[in-house]
């Protein structure tokens, strides 16, 4: 079996926030979105219709539980869920927490302006209480 390595253009723009669900959990790192990205740790699956109907269940039900907990964080009044692909076509899904009043709105994140990366002491205290609110012993 092939080892699993995260895309490189992944690990370039993200903190690792820890494991869940037999995927990793990463922090993109731009504070204008609270932005944070699962990727399941199998190599060469790219669409979600690939995993087997056991695995996908348990990164939906992750999708779930990370969106629930990501917008109890933010106050987002919207959360976006998306597995696009076509940059990075590693299988991975964005979960993002959306505000009517941030950079993009209404309209979607992706190619709006330039990503303004967290302070130390901010992206700290949010992956904290990420890993204490997503992430299992």
């Amino acid at each position: 079996m092939q080892d699993f390595e995260l895309d490189p253009r992944l690990a370039q723009d993200t903190f690792p926030v820890g494991r869940t669900a037999g995927c990793q959990l990463l922090l993109m790192d731009d504070s204008r979105y609270p932005w944070l990205i699962l990727v399941p740790e199998i190599p060469g699956v790219t669409e979600l219709h690939e995993l087997d109907n056991t695995t996908f269940d348990q990164v939906s039900l992750a999708i779930k539980s990370i969106s629930r907990e990501l917008q109890a964080i933010t106050n987002a009044c919207k959360m976006n869920v998306a597995a696009l692909g076509n940059q990075v076509p590693m299988l991975h899904v964005h979960i993002v927490a959306r505000q009517q009043h941030d950079a993009a709105w209404p309209g979607p994140i992706w190619g709006h302006g330039e990503a303004v990366p967290y302070s130390e002491p901010q992206r700290q205290q949010l992956m904290t209480e990420l890993a204490e609110r997503l992430l299992t012993p």
